[in-house]
């Protein structure tokens, strides 16, 4: 548990938002992979700040927890 307490700690750094690379690292994955399902569908919720996808923690630990029934798809869209 403290190892998750660590690690939410490093890549959240004091914002609830974190970008790709930070969002990869805190669920375990590439940021490449969390990327692919970005586009593909399946991956975690994730928002637009203007041309900055970002990554609620919230909504990374409900997908890892595999409560978020709300699958996101970053395909089509305009950037």
């Amino acid at each position: 548990m403290e190892d998750e307490v660590g690690r939410a700690a490093k890549a959240k750094k004091g914002s609830p938002f974190l970008n790709t690379a930070q969002a990869a690292f805190y669920v375990g994955l590439s940021h490449r992979t969390l990327e692919k399902m970005r586009l593909k569908g399946g991956g975690p919720r994730f928002r637009k700040h203007g041309r900055y996808v970002r990554y609620h923690i919230d909504d990374l630990d409900a997908w890892s927890l595999g409560k978020d029934g709300d699958v996101a798809s970053d395909q089509g869209k305009a950037s």
